[in-house]
């Protein structure tokens, strides 16, 4: 459990971070090469958390300490267990449900979350950065070639 809550908690911090940043961080700012390159490790690690290693936790947790695996049958609850018998249709068959279905619907709760939450993140950052700071020159005339033009030719 406490690892599962260490690494949940580092993400939510992570994530936290990024909002900080990208509210204090003027939009147009030229981003360096150091920048970029602590931002892209920054990212690839909270991905890594987010994807790899708080799933992970959630299923070892829920194998080792709760014993959520396959012999265990019903819902496990805080007050017992529901559904232990299965579900019914009457007398047309059971559906059985055991403790390791609902360790992996919520493995999939927690990505899907998680997926959602990165594309409402990449969105935000977007609109956020994609603006034009304020009192920011008009756009430079080009060439043909795509190269700035210094001076009327």
């Amino acid at each position: 459990m406490v690892a599962f809550l260490v690494s949940l908690i580092i993400t939510l911090v992570m994530c936290g971070i990024i909002l900080v940043v990208g509210r204090r961080r003027p939009p147009g700012t030229p981003l360096t090469w150091g920048e970029a390159f602590v931002a892209g490790t920054f990212m690839f690690t909270l991905m890594l958390l987010m994807y790899g290693v708080v799933p992970n936790q959630w299923l070892a947790w829920s194998d080792n300490e709760l014993g959520w695996r396959s012999d265990s049958l019903g819902i496990p609850t805080p007050f017992g267990r529901l559904l232990e018998d299965g579900l019914s249709f009457g007398g047309r068959g059971r559906v059985i449900i055991t403790a390791q279905v609902v360790r992996d619907i919520i493995a999939t709760v927690i990505y899907v979350v998680f997926f959602a939450g990165q594309i409402v993140g990449w969105l935000w950052w977007q609109k956020k950065r994609g603006r034009r700071p304020a009192g920011a020159p008009a756009e430079i005339k080009t060439s043909a070639f795509g190269r700035p033009l210094a001076r009327k030719a």
